[in-house]
């Protein structure tokens, strides 16, 4: 049984999870669990490092950056922005996967 560890590791490496696929992920189970939520379009007039989501529930607020699963970074506008909510007690995430969502929302 020595290589079943190896095979799961050489699959992990094949199967390639997009940012999309996470953002994708995250719609639908915030949606599931009945949170109002939307997508900040970047682009002009945009506040620069705007995460990509600002979810809603029962006066909870969440500013959720997604990104994918590994080879991810904030830029400085980004990092300026969680530290801004961070300040005025805010919740900022960063979610590379539905499981780090699970975590933070139950």
């Amino acid at each position: 049984m020595a290589g079943g560890g190896e095979m799961k590791r050489e699959l992990r490496q094949k199967i390639k999870i997009t940012e999309n696929d996470v953002k994708l992920q995250v719609k639908q189970y915030l949606s599931l669990k009945g949170w109002f939520h939307f997508h900040l379009m970047a682009g002009m007039g945009a506040y620069k490092g705007s995460p990509d989501r600002i979810v809603i529930k029962d006066g909870r607020v969440l500013f959720l950056e997604i990104k994918k699963p590994v080879g991810w970074k904030h830029s400085d506008h980004q990092k300026q922005f969680m530290k801004d909510i961070k300040e005025h007690n805010g919740e900022y995430y960063v979610v590379k996967s539905l499981e780090d969502l699970i975590k933070i929302i139950g």
